[in-house]
């Protein structure tokens, strides 16, 4: 037997690209066979790379030089050069108001010394009146006194009698009005305090007034003096008050234990002269009545 032969008898061999026959046992469960064109055609397409012609071109560097761009300006800066002069300027001037003015308030609660010897004036006119203080820098010689201010008045009545109060101690009723109150008024914590200073710095001991601030003095006490009697008695109808009369009682606070000081706690009486009742010392309502009666 020829080669033809023997190749004859030999099972043929399978071409290169033949898909494997499945195992016999599986032949009845097994799909049949794709084929690997179908195959490659149902599964998903692949992204392309990216071409590298497809990138922008990076960014050229600043050429030397040149600056980069800067953030926006805020402020004073932003403005004009003349604005930021003239904001200069006004800086500048607030600055040295605020320092005059702390100095001036420094040398008013000062104790004396040269500069307010020799310009007291100018620090004066500079704080009064919007910017008076009425306390001394750490307190070099605080008050050491309790003064009461004290007040009577004479009364006539409608049928022509005339009778005297008892005194009435008008600085306790305002201290009690001040006791425990969280907001006290003006009026009961300076009005009668600052007119009994005002009255004593503008006479002498013997009760004589200085100039025009004494007289100005005699009429605001009486002022006072008759709308706190008026509240204070029960006047009745056509009574009206024709005098009044002040005094103050001033005490010296005893001094503390540990301290060697000697101290006289003895009242001091200060009596003024009884003073005539005006219509111009009245309320405005009640002087009008008073001068139509009058007429």
């Amino acid at each position: 037997m020829d080669a033809n032969d023997n190749n004859a008898n030999e099972s043929p061999s399978p071409p290169l690209n033949a898909v494997p026959a499945p195992p016999l046992h599986n032949a009845a469960a097994a799909p049949p066979p794709a084929d690997a064109d179908a195959v490659a055609s149902a599964a998903p397409p692949r992204a392309a790379p990216p071409s590298p012609t497809a990138l922008p071109p990076p960014a050229a560097p600043p050429p030397l030089g040149t600056a980069s761009a800067s953030p926006p300006r805020a402020g004073i800066a932003a403005l004009s050069p003349r604005c930021q002069v003239v904001a200069a300027l006004a800086l500048a001037l607030i600055a040295v108001t605020a320092c005059v003015h702390v100095g001036m308030l420094f040398l008013h609660v000062a104790p004396a010394n040269t500069m307010t010897k020799q310009h007291g004036q100018a620090v004066d006119d500079w704080i009064y009146p919007e910017f008076e203080q009425n306390w001394k820098l750490f307190a070099p010689n605080p008050m050491q006194q309790n003064i009461a201010v004290q007040a009577r008045a004479e009364i006539r009545g409608d049928d022509g009698t005339t009778r005297t109060t008892g005194w009435y101690d008008l600085s306790a009723r305002d201290g009690a009005a001040i006791d425990g109150n969280l907001l006290p008024s003006h009026t009961q914590q300076n009005e009668l305090r600052r007119a009994w200073d005002f009255y004593v710095s503008a006479h002498d001991a013997q009760n004589r007034p200085r100039g025009l601030r004494g007289q100005l003095s005699e009429r605001y006490i009486r002022r006072i003096v008759v709308m706190r009697v008026e509240r204070e008695e029960a006047m009745g109808a056509g009574a009206t008050i024709e005098r009044v009369q002040v005094r103050s009682r001033t005490t010296n606070v005893p001094a503390p234990e540990w301290s060697d000081e000697k101290v006289s706690t003895k009242p001091v009486l200060r009596q003024l002269p009884w003073w005539s009742v005006t219509p111009d010392d009245l309320p405005l309502g009640k002087a009008r009545k008073s001068e139509g009666d009058a007429r």
